[in-house]
């Protein structure tokens, strides 16, 4: 851990570990083997390919354990064969070669690999990749962000809370409305990424089925290939290059790019409002939040969250960008880049957890949150002036700015312009009843 290049397989690695069974090079080999295992049985049991013979469910239980009850010794070997073939995916077949020979179906090994270029094995391998660290490890935590902010907004709906448009005091709002703000935007993202599908290709060099046809024309090669991908979970990718064209992945990337981003602007927000000090910090016994200053309490957790966010949306563009643009059939840039997927991932993770740990630790200062709404009968020179607008009073608009704009006012201030004004005395009666905390509109409504 010392010696780790990324902080994610150094500094990190405790908090991003649930990754590490998704998108870890072991996974990627397992998940290599996987599709292997499952292309050979596909194509003995369910084409019966001439040649092939019927495995038997004992055999094939063999073959799946392979990827099933997976061993990082498995990957290790293969790494080893890889030295000699300069080939990851070959270097797969060559250590499922043995595997046969171990089960005594050596008539099979010409069938490994049948038809299929790498990208076929690999563009299956990583979706099934992406489908578990989605679901399995991205998906639940932002979840739990969104859960986090529900319950902060329904347990502060009624606080009363000082806006700020432009840095400066404008018309209030409630503690909990700002944070169901962001849990509205935060779960509209969540089930766009939900609904989103991850597909998958299985039809040789360059996508036309070209040595499937000339082996065995008799077989319905797309029928075939849809099933098979279908079979996996996947939605199937008729029209391809030697490649899955790698454009659902953009629209995954993009989509967690979106969620990243409404979370750094909670994360600023949340900055923001413990500076203003509307927000205590709960303290964590033994934790230093200066070197030299023994007082401070700082927002680390949004700190880290934000820088994060960043370093992950900066990877998650690149793959966006990227990914979908390979020279005509195929060119390898995508493989390399493929590799980082984890990292984009990783950081959103470490992200995400920061984020958790943050909003568990605020507790509301509704005594520092009521004296800046005391602090700023400003305000409601936009009540008034509405409200002189709605009897005709002519200039209500600049009369009230003549009255506020860069002055101090008061309560009193306040009154003084009101009694003075012509409107009936039970809408002066409701303008003089009006304070900075009551003046939250639908805020507590929604």
């Amino acid at each position: 851990m010392l010696n780790s290049i990324s902080p994610l397989d150094g500094r990190y690695i405790g908090k991003v570990s649930e990754l590490v069974d998704y998108f870890s090079e072991a996974a990627l080999i397992k998940n290599r083997i996987a599709i292997e295992v499952e292309w050979l049985i596909f194509i003995c049991n369910k084409l019966k390919l001439e040649g092939t013979i019927v495995l038997h469910e004992t055999e094939i239980e063999s073959l799946r354990k392979l990827y099933l009850d997976f061993q990082n010794d498995f990957a290790e070997e293969i790494k080893e064969i890889e030295k000699t073939t300069k080939h990851d995916v070959k270097a797969v077949e060559y250590f499922l070669r043995k595997a046969l020979k171990v089960l005594k179906k050596e008539e099979l090994i010409p069938f490994l690999h049948f038809a299929c270029t790498s990208e076929d094995i690999n563009n299956l391998a990583y979706a099934t990749m992406v489908k578990g660290g989605l679901t399995k490890v991205i998906i639940p935590n932002i979840d739990e962000i969104l859960g986090v902010l529900q319950k902060l907004a329904f347990e502060n709906q009624e606080i009363p809370m000082l806006s700020h448009t432009h840095g400066q005091a404008a018309s209030p709002t409630t503690v909990g409305k700002e944070f169901k703000n962001f849990g509205a935007r935060l779960f509209r993202q969540i089930e766009t990424l939900k609904k989103l599908e991850i597909f998958g290709k299985m039809n040789g060099a360059t996508g036309n089925f070209n040595a499937h046809c000339v082996a065995y024309p008799e077989i319905d090669w797309m029928k075939a290939s849809m099933e098979f991908v279908e079979g996996l979970g996947f939605k199937w990718q008729k029209l391809t290059t030697q490649i899955e064209p790698h454009d659902y992945l953009a629209e995954i990337f993009d989509s967690i790019k979106r969620i990243n981003v409404i979370l750094i602007d909670l994360d600023r927000d949340i900055w923001s409002y413990v500076s203003f000090g509307y927000f205590k910090q709960k303290t964590v016994a033994g934790e230093v939040g200066s070197s030299t200053m023994p007082h401070k309490v700082n927002p680390i957790d949004f700190e880290n969250s934000e820088g994060n966010l960043g370093l992950a949306n900066s990877f998650l563009n690149h793959l966006s960008e990227k990914l979908p643009v390979s020279r005509m059939q195929r060119d390898l840039t995508d493989s390399t880049v493929l590799r980082n997927i984890g990292v984009a991932f990783g950081y959103s993770l470490l992200a995400y957890k920061s984020t958790i740990t943050g909003l568990g630790k605020l507790e509301i200062n509704k005594e520092k949150i009521s004296e800046d709404l005391e602090n700023n009968w400003a305000i409601l020179t936009e009540a008034i002036q509405t409200v002189m607008r709605r009897f005709g009073i002519e200039d209500a608009y600049e009369k009230l700015k003549e009255l506020s704009r860069g002055k101090e006012i008061t309560k009193e201030k306040i009154h003084d312009f009101v009694q003075a004004l012509d409107i009936p005395d039970e809408q002066k009666n409701r303008l003089l009843k009006l304070t900075p905390s009551s003046y939250i509109g639908l805020a507590n409504k929604f």
